[in-house]
């Protein structure tokens, strides 16, 4: 990898096991470890959840953009929609909120239901045009494996794979996994467990051929801080949520030292 390539960490796994505040924690932690560097959170689950943990008020999203040039073509304006589509890389600023070195763009919610296929596939090219401006890119992925099957992850340097203790969340990670090898182009992967009801189960995960970088317990304190709907930045540093995080961020190369 060269110098100035971007580390990418994607978190990904099944709906409900809390790959948003590992997404957030992620990003506190590495803005912490590492002053002065530049880094991209992208919120790419249409839950849209990653812009309150970090407290982050966004307003103008990728769907947005991806819109304006539609509609444009279904004008018959298509001359203008070619132009916005080469302007897409400067577009994006306007699309990202700054915040010191922390900067943030979200995927957005279509308004249609159904397939979000489309706007992955402009979400794959907006973070191929504008990886090269940071040095670090945490991705809260959407919930499943689309986004991996779809390639909008392809360069992805690590793969964080996330599940709690269920039999189908440990599936579904085991799928990704399965495609990505395929699929995208990580340098290192590894799993965090989240949301332990009983430590006691951890022996029997880490029997399950998995390659574990944290098990991390139920957190009332992260319940609670979610409850008052208060950031990431809220949080203690002793709290289960960003003491595994941490683990799980040393473990895998991403922050070093004490």
């Amino acid at each position: 990898m060269k110098k100035t390539d971007p580390i990418i960490l994607a978190f990904v796994g099944k709906g409900g096991v809390g790959k948003t505040s590992l997404s957030a924690a992620a990003v506190r932690l590495l803005a912490k470890n590492n002053p002065g560097k530049k880094i991209l959170a992208i919120d790419a689950d249409p839950a849209v959840g990653l812009a309150t943990a970090l407290g982050v008020d966004a307003g103008l999203t990728v769907d947005d953009i991806r819109k304006s040039f539609v509609k444009q073509a279904e004008k018959g304006n298509t001359g203008t929609a070619l132009e916005l589509l080469s302007e897409a890389k400067y577009r994006m600023i306007d699309a990202v909120t700054e915040n010191g070195d922390v900067s943030f763009l979200a995927i957005g919610r279509p308004e249609g239901a159904g397939c979000y296929c489309k706007v992955n596939a402009y979400l794959k090219e907006i973070i191929a045009m504008i990886a090269g401006n940071y040095d670090f890119i945490v991705i809260d992925g959407e919930a499943g494996i689309e986004q991996v099957n779809r390639r909008v992850m392809e360069k992805v340097t690590h793969l964080i794979l996330v599940s709690d203790a269920s039999k189908k969340g440990l599936q579904v990670i085991k799928t990704i996994l399965s495609v990505a090898e395929e699929m995208v182009m990580f340098e290192k992967t590894g799993t965090v467990i989240n949301r332990i009801p009983d430590m006691a189960l951890a022996a029997c995960l880490e029997e399950k051929g998995l390659e574990i970088l944290s098990i991390i317990p139920d957190d009332r304190e992260m319940a609670i801080n979610d409850a008052k709907g208060n950031s990431i930045y809220s949080l203690a540093e002793t709290s289960a949520l960003i003491r595994g995080t941490e683990t799980a961020l040393r473990k895998i190369g991403v922050i070093h030292g004490e």
